[in-house]
């Protein structure tokens, strides 16, 4: 939904600089296409690399290949090239496999490292550039304080679809017809509103503190 939301902001001229999303909702492509389109920077943790050399943490991962686009080429750790470069499309999404020659990766030291094939060397699957590169700048800066900093913004989100979850049940819908839920919708939306405001004006907390097994055991004792 969130390129169907960008079109509805944009045709009301209240496109936001950035779109705080949740990490289950962002695609390579999405984060690309919400920038070129709408020039809206998605922030969002991108989903991690899931190869068994990222998943373990041992060995070499896609990011430890040098990945040149101009030559359609790939540098392993050791130096060696790649040895073919096939641009295709796999479930729908243009990728690029890029194999290494079975002879250099049989002989290469690192083996173990790298690759569990019993047959053929090391492939690997990326992206189109603008696409790979746009993943792997966001990957990075993912790790930064500031993008720590600004997604912290976020949690605000969570509270409220917990409110409006509780108080509203809106997850269900009361009647049929998109004309209907929506309408349902709406009035949730407003309902919410008021509690809110009402809640600032009067200083009352939102939800309940959480009061730690620790402290609540300091409290039996007292009494």
């Amino acid at each position: 939904m969130t390129s169907p939301i960008h079109e509805s902001l944009a045709r009301r001229g209240l496109l936001p600089e950035q779109h705080l999303v949740d990490s289950g909702y962002p695609s390579a492509d999405l984060l690309v296409a919400s920038q070129d389109r709408f020039g809206v920077q998605l922030v969002t943790p991108m989903l991690a690399d899931v190869s068994a050399q990222a998943r373990t943490g041992a060995g070499f991962d896609a990011s430890a290949f040098q990945i040149d686009f101009d030559t359609r080429q790939a540098i392993c750790p050791q130096g060696q090239l790649s040895a073919s470069w096939s641009p295709t499309v796999q479930r729908g999404t243009a990728t690029i496999v890029v194999k290494f020659n079975t002879d250099t990766c049989r002989d290469c030291p690192m083996r173990t490292q790298c690759t569990t094939a019993t047959r053929g060397g090391r492939q690997l699957t990326i992206r189109p550039r603008h696409i790979h590169h746009a993943v792997q700048q966001a990957r990075a800066h993912q790790n930064t304080k500031q993008f720590k900093a600004t997604y912290r913004l976020r949690a605000g989100v969570e509270s409220t679809i917990r409110q409006a979850v509780a108080v509203t049940d809106t997850r269900h819908a009361r009647y049929r017809g998109l004309a209907k839920t929506h309408l349902e919708h709406v009035y949730s939306a407003v309902a919410l509103n008021l509690i809110r405001l009402d809640a600032w004006y009067n200083g009352v907390p939102l939800d309940r503190t959480r009061t730690s097994h620790l402290a609540r055991l300091n409290l039996a004792l007292a009494a």
